[in-house]
């Protein structure tokens, strides 16, 4: 069915319009090292409506690089929003606030507009006057996977589940749609004469090439034996590259269909390519955290760009062809020097997936974690990275502050737990290996003793004094996610794959009861500041009267529920979700009070400040978010 467009021209925004996008001014920080307004008063049943976003650290996730046509801005593209640099300096020029993850973007030829698409939505931004020109509407159940300009900038092509749409951009009218695909149309690129589109979509396996004049499907290229990510026309239009997540890359005749040669040596996906200007050279983005540089005619390997962390995802030459910017998930975007093969310079500044967030319990610190093996800790008031804690391994996965403020503990993938000098930021000591990547830690209330959630179906409570190992509780029938002392220290609760929550006394390790009722994996638990009652989260919210195990109340998002936190009054309950949303609860009634939006991706944490002033959540879109009252 045929969508129809409208292009609603939009107002320039003022700083009143809080989740309306702007190109000039961000409205909220962009860079860590913000300030946080401090409220006045205290998160509360009375003003939970009232609620709002008071800062956000950290530039998101990093998804794609584009190069202007003048060769003078360079635009990454993240999980918040859209970044404009300057391509010379790197020093930023723009933020285009998106408030939603960004799928894909595109310069106009002139280099005057950019498109960019997410989920349902295709905006047009104009770059000289720096505001939105329109939106294109229509999309309802449509997610928009890629863009891209025809030569004369006259059509966008967008890819989405299974089709291809064509646009006129001076009217935003639907041209036509493309059909034949039978996934999601992850590309879309015009030739360099505009008259073929090319489309891949990824699990179909196949490039589609398409007469734009009259929509008419030309060839299907098909030989890729696994999911179709990336592909690109060579300047002359004759030669056509894919990339493929089998770890290849295709050059295809674009007349014939012919396949010229196969690319090998990438030992992962290969997530990107892209064409230099004289298309003598193919560049290629991979998960295995490098790019390649290939002789076209030849198919040989001409170099290998490497010193990234983690996989690259993008690659895009300048107009020029001297210099290649890369954009890696280890939060950086590198810029090349196509000739020698030297790094020209680095951007960093951007986040990975932030885990878990923390405050001390005076409130003053926060501490968070990401993909990147460290713990950070900030200063709340002046938003100060204080330190950052490096020294495990693998990914870090849980972390608490010491009742006292004075030590944090942190969990591991590579299977230790570290306690750390909260002042020097110098390391402790190591608890002894354990068998397992996940699963929560806490402290008891009076510090002395540490509990792990672990893979093995078990929980361990560590003397924190000596690293001896007091107890192992057995009990579980799958994995532990998660453990909470109650407030007098008398009692540990723990959730369990096993669809369970489990109540244990805590200075014998005997399990004391079992409360059941979930309907999956239980993924977090959580006491009152009061000890009456326990929280627990799977895809529903239980509360739980603690002394008797009775269910109180059963409420729920509408996907898992990650995390958990009570007020310090104990009236007010949070909740975290893959639904990219935080919800308000009222703990006597089991009644939802308000629900904070604004991330683009899965909220794993959140926690509330000591004096209830301040909310703090992370979420996979890379980015903490400040909540309160003012």
């Amino acid at each position: 069915m045929m969508a129809i467009a409208s292009c609603k021209t939009n107002p320039v925004p003022t700083p009143s319009t809080l989740l309306t996008p702007t190109l000039t001014q961000a409205i909220w920080p962009t860079l860590l090292g913000t300030p946080v307004p401090q409220p006045a008063v205290a998160i509360s049943l009375g003003n939970a409506a009232q609620v709002r976003p008071l800062a956000r650290w950290g530039k998101g996730t990093l998804y794609q690089a584009a190069w202007s046509p003048d060769n003078r801005r360079l635009a990454l593209a993240s999980s918040i929003g859209i970044y404009v640099y300057d391509a010379q300096t790197l020093q930023q020029l723009h933020f285009i606030d998106t408030d939603v993850w960004v799928t894909s973007m595109a310069f106009s030829p002139d280099g005057k507009t950019l498109a960019w698409a997410s989920n349902e939505t295709i905006k047009l931004w104009d770059i000289p006057s720096e505001r939105e020109l329109c939106t294109l509407d229509g999309l309802a159940g449509i997610f928009v996977r890629s863009v891209a300009f025809s030569p004369d900038g006259k059509t966008l092509a967008s890819g989405s589940y299974e089709t291809v749409t064509l646009w006129d951009v001076a009217s935003q009218r639907e041209l036509r749609t493309l059909t034949g695909h039978t996934w999601f149309v992850q590309s879309v690129v015009f030739s360099p004469d505009g008259q073929t589109l090319a489309s891949s979509a990824s699990e179909d396996k196949t490039v589609k090439l398409w007469d734009v004049a009259s929509g008419r499907e030309l060839r299907t290229l098909a030989g890729h034996t696994d999911t179709v990510g990336s592909i690109a026309f060579a300047p002359d239009g004759k030669t056509l590259a894919s990339a493929s997540f089998g770890q290849t890359i295709k050059l295809w005749d674009v007349a014939s269909g012919r396949e010229l040669r196969s690319l090998t040596g990438h030992t992962d996906i290969v997530w990107d390519v892209a064409f230099s200007p004289n298309g003598q050279t193919l560049a290629s983005a991979s998960e295995d955290k490098t790019v390649r540089l290939w002789d076209v005619v030849s198919g040989r390997e001409l170099r290998s760009l490497t010193g990234y962390t983690d996989g690259v995802w993008s690659v895009a030459f300048s107009p020029d062809g001297q210099t290649l910017a890369s954009a890696s998930d280890d939060k950086t975007v590198t810029l090349w020097d196509i000739a020698s093969g030297r790094e020209l310079r680095s951007l960093t500044g951007h986040t990975g997936p932030v885990d878990s967030v923390a405050f001390s319990p005076d409130g003053k610190l926060l501490a968070s974690i990401s993909h990147d093996k460290a713990i950070k800790l900030w200063n709340v008031a002046s938003g100060r990275e204080l330190h950052t804690l490096t020294g495990h391994t693998c990914t870090v996965t849980s972390v608490a502050f010491s009742p006292n403020g004075k030590t944090l503990a942190s969990k591991s993938c590579d299977q230790t737990v570290k306690l750390w000098d909260i002042a020097s930021g110098s390391e402790l000591r190591t608890l002894a290996a354990h068998t397992d990547a996940v699963g929560k830690i806490a402290f008891s209330p009076n510090g002395k003793t540490l509990a792990s959630a672990l893979d093995d179906n078990t929980i361990k409570l560590w003397d924190v004094a000596s690293g001896r190992v007091l107890h192992t509780l057995t009990g579980h029938t799958s994995r532990v996610w998660s453990v909470a002392f109650s407030p007098d220290g008398r009692l540990l609760a723990s959730a369990s794959d096993d669809q369970s929550v489990k109540l244990w006394d805590a200075a014998s390790g005997r399990e004391l009861r079992t409360l059941t009722g979930h309907s999956h994996w239980v993924w977090s638990v959580a006491f009152s500041p009061d000890g009456k009652t326990l929280a627990s989260a799977s895809y529903e919210i239980k509360l739980w009267e603690a002394a008797s195990g009775r269910e109180l109340h059963t409420t729920e998002h509408t996907d898992i529920v990650w995390s958990l936190a009570f007020s310090p009054d104990g009236k007010l309950l949070a909740s975290a979700s893959s639904d990219k949303t935080i919800k308000l609860w009222d703990v006597a009634s089991g009644r939802e009070l308000h629900t904070l939006t604004g991330h683009t991706a899965w909220v794993r944490s959140v926690t509330f400040a000591s004096n209830g002033k301040l909310l703090a959540s992370g979420s996979l879109d890379g980015t903490i978010r400040l909540w309160g009252v003012q």
